[in-house]
């Protein structure tokens, strides 16, 4: 059988989580090929990939962070759909044939999205992405009991980059990921493109992943707290409507101004940390100006109108 679908893993020195991840995708009932894009690894990861002799491999000269390593494999691509599954991920058996199921029998379905349960407890990882009114992306479910209501199928504004599908082209058409975002809001970004140009997203969950949180990122390290407040702001200034991008504009100034006066102790509340997010932000408005003028031609829905359905919706909202 011919496969229509390409599971793209994006791995930077991660030799120690390869194994059972690989491993679970050559369990899938759904016919793949398998495409490991290499971030430059120096950790012996080549030697771990030496192992599964079907798995091609995309070796890249430096790191190109998740968004760079993602858009490669995307433009790689040869099949219909393209999947993306996390090296810190393990999928199981059915996960591939939930993720394709619903692009299979809806033409408006253009990305799926996984249910992701944390691996130390079972608990809900992601259900979907969600974005609060201010742009900020967030988990939908996380930290709730498996089950209800995130055992039922529904659309989504947002979906999320560690384990779901995109019909290939229709991403491509798009731009696929932002490759300057390195790390983060790089599946926010196309998710809200995708929306804005008349695409569904939606949330699988016969599709299900057990993610090891964090072990591929520090979420508490100054380089996650550096990209996820940059690229959540070139993200609303890409694609929000204008009154969301000032406003969340002025609210980070706001705030950067308070902290020069009163400084937090976490990373994203020192004014050297908020003032080195604020100047890369400027060094890029031009550019990041002149990418909102051409996402908003492709658009086929109103960014108010997906505004009103998407951004600040909670997660009982979207259930």
């Amino acid at each position: 059988m011919t496969e229509r679908v390409t599971v793209v893993v994006v791995n930077w020195n991660g030799a120690h989580l390869l194994a059972p991840c690989l491993d679970s995708l050559a369990a899938q009932t759904e016919p793949h090929r398998v495409l490991v894009v290499d971030n430059a690894s120096t950790d012996g990861s080549a030697e771990v990939l030496a192992r599964y002799p079907t798995v091609e491999v995309l070796k890249l000269d430096t790191n190109t962070g998740f968004a760079g390593g993602a858009q490669a494999g995307l433009e790689k691509c040869g099949t219909e759909f393209v999947a993306f599954l996390n090296n810190d991920a393990t999928a199981e058996p059915d996960w591939l044939a939930g993720l394709l199921a619903p692009m299979a029998v809806d033409p408006g379905v253009a990305a799926t999205t996984s249910r992701i349960l944390l691996t130390a407890d079972g608990r809900i990882n992601n259900a979907g992405g969600a974005v609060t009114k201010w742009g900020a992306g967030y988990d939908r479910g996380y930290g709730e009991p498996d089950g209800p209501p995130y055992d039922e199928p529904t659309d989504v504004g947002f979906f999320c980059g560690g384990a779901c599908a995109l019909r290939t082209f229709a991403a491509r058409g798009l731009g696929g990921f932002p490759v300057p975002y390195f790390l983060y809001y790089e599946d926010t970004d196309l998710s809200w493109r995708l929306g804005l140009s008349g695409l569904r997203i939606r949330y699988a969950p016969a599709a299900v992943v057990h993610h090891l949180h964090s072990a591929s990122s520090d979420q508490s390290s100054v380089t996650f707290a550096f990209h996820n407040q940059r690229n959540q702001l070139l993200t609303v200034l890409r694609n929000a409507p204008a009154g969301l991008a000032i406003a969340s504009l002025l609210r980070f100034l706001a705030i950067t101004a308070l902290r020069v006066v009163r400084p937090g102790s976490e990373h994203t509340q020192r004014p050297q940390h908020r003032l080195r997010v604020l100047g890369a932000v400027l060094r890029l408005l031009p550019r990041t100006l002149s990418q909102r003028r051409a996402i908003g031609r492709q658009a086929t829905v109103s960014r108010r109108v997906f505004r009103r359905r998407w951004v600040g919706a909670s997660p009982t909202a979207i259930r």
